[in-house]
């Protein structure tokens, strides 16, 4: 019963320490009059949390306000030197690893393309091992601070002990690739410090949820369109993954019955018709020149192909703007949400040319009624939104341990 209560009692501590430090980093400065009144706790509790919190380098003082009547109040904020964060984004044309401080100002980066059979696991462990070392030496940090890796990945990722984050990424070829095993034996970092995986449209949608275009949806679904076509769905509030983790494998929903071949190997997905890689392949069937190499650049070239006129690039754009407003009226009619965001790089580049038609097709697909309370949006965080949201990981994990490293 004894050892009941001291849990009882540390579980209670870290709580309260969870909820003042969310609410500064999220919310601050503020002074500790405001801290109470944002998390019901008692002034006695936030003066002893907070005063810990100093104590453990989390936060410094950051200026007073006047108070009603009384002396000016302290405000207090997080400090973002107090830890180091790294983000990797593991896309289809490259790797990304940056180093970033609390505040996830970015501090070092280095990225490393995939070229024509890249995406082999060997030499992607290779990457990421390289750009981790790298990042590090760069911002010559100490590997104290380190609070955590996080990585958004392609694919499913399954949490199977004793192993860690194993990756199902049909799409590339990874088939159980236990990926968190394979990085604990390259990259040289304490035990202590976490990897954390999850799929790469998950930690776009948890970035822009909490810092971009979602911030303040209860409700919503973020798309990542690149090659491929993935999304987060929100509901209230919270990333959804399902009871394996694979939810918001939207690219691989069926728009089409018996359509086009999907890299999945299944004809007919949505990505096979607005997922970069397909749009291409379009192109290049409809007598437009065939993509070699740079994606970004040939995409580039087709919508200025069309600005210029060209009536095969122009219809090629606005079929895929309907079959893109047909997936979303598909989740607006499932989710309900009161927010659509559309990000990555090639929804941020197709996006200013196609959302008016993407919307309209939408409202044509979907139900009147639900279609007419959600907005569709394009991302506010630009292409390097994977990456930022793959640092939120270790990020959230922080928070919710009340600011104790390792959760």
């Amino acid at each position: 019963m004894a050892e009941e209560k001291r849990q009882t009692v540390r579980d209670l501590r870290r709580a309260n320490r969870a909820a003042l430090l969310r609410q500064l980093y999220f919310n601050g400065p503020l002074s500790r009059h405001e801290l109470g009144r944002a998390t019901g706790l008692s002034s006695g509790t936030v003066s002893n949390v907070t005063a810990a919190l100093l104590a453990d380098g989390l936060l410094r003082e950051a200026g007073s306000v006047d108070s009603d009547g009384g002396r000016p109040r302290t405000l207090l904020r997080v400090r973002p030197e107090s830890g180091l964060l790294i983000g990797v984004d593991v896309g289809e044309t490259g790797v990304r690893v940056a180093l970033f401080d609390l505040s996830l100002a970015e501090l070092a980066r280095a990225e490393s393309p995939l070229t024509d059979g890249g995406r082999e696991v060997p030499p992607v462990v290779r990457h990421i091992a390289a750009g981790i070392a790298d990042v590090l030496g760069a911002a010559g940090a100490g590997r104290d601070r380190l609070l955590g890796v996080g990585l958004g990945v392609p694919g499913i990722v399954e949490r199977a002990a004793p192993r860690g984050a194993v990756v199902h990424a049909q799409t590339v070829g990874w088939d159980a690739v236990p990926l968190e095993e394979l990085l604990r034996e390259a990259v040289d970092l304490p035990r202590a410090v976490p990897f954390l995986v999850a799929n790469g449209a998950r930690t776009f949608g948890q970035a822009e949820l909490w810092f971009g275009a979602g911030r303040g949806a209860r409700n919503a679904v973020i798309a990542l369109i690149g090659s491929g076509v993935g999304a987060c769905i929100v509901t209230d509030g919270v990333p959804y993954g399902g009871a394996g983790s694979a939810a918001g494998e939207w690219g691989h929903t069926t728009l089409r019955v018996g359509g086009r071949r999907c890299r999945c190997g299944a004809r007919g997905c949505l990505e096979a018709y607005v997922g970069a890689s397909a749009l291409l392949e379009r192109w290049a069937e409809a007598g437009g020149p065939e993509a070699v190499g740079d994606q970004e650049a040939a995409l580039a070239a087709l919508l200025a192909a069309a600005r210029a006129a060209d009536e095969r690039a122009a219809g090629l754009l606005a079929e895929t703007a309907e079959y893109l407003g047909a997936g979303i009226a598909n989740l607006v009619n499932l989710f309900n949400p009161e927010r659509i965001v559309l990000g990555g790089w090639a929804g941020l580049s197709l996006g200013p040319r196609l959302l008016p038609a993407v919307r309209e097709a939408a409202g044509a697909y979907a139900l009147r009624h639900p279609a007419g309370r959600a907005s569709i949006r394009l991302g506010r965080l630009g292409t390097e939104a994977v990456t930022v949201g793959a640092a939120t990981l270790p990020l959230a994990a922080f928070l919710d341990a009340g600011g104790r490293a390792g959760g």
